[in-house]
C-alpha cells in the first residue's frame, strides 16, 4: 500500500468535505483515545503472559528433580553401608 502524497490530500480533502472541519478533530480526537486504548490493552496482555512465564520458570526452578534425589538418597544409603558393614 503505497499511498503517494498526491493520493494522500486527496483522501484528506474527501473526508473534510464528507464530515466537515468540526467533526475532523473530534474524529481524530476518538481515534487517539482508542488507538491508545489498544496499546495499553496489548501491554497488559503481554506483561500478564510475561509474568505466568516468569512464574512458571520460578516454580520449575524450585521444583526439585528427582533423578538428583535418587542419586542422593542413593549415596546417602551408601554412606549408611560404609558406617555399618
Amino acid at each position: 500500500m503505497n499511498i503517494g502524497t498526491q493520493e494522500m490530500i486527496l483522501i484528506l480533502v474527501v473526508v473534510l468535505l464528507l464530515f466537515g472541519g468540526k467533526k475532523l478533530p473530534e474524529m481524530a480526537r476518538g481515534l487517539g483515545k482508542g488507538i491508545r486504548e489498544f496499546k495499553d490493552a496489548s501491554e497488559g496482555i503481554k506483561r500478564e503472559v510475561s509474568a505466568q512465564i516468569d512464574k512458571a520458570n520460578s516454580e520449575d526452578a524450585n521444583t526439585p528433580n528427582k533423578s538428583v534425589d535418587q542419586k542422593d538418597s542413593a549415596k546417602d544409603r551408601e554412606d549408611v553401608n560404609e558406617v555399618n558393614p
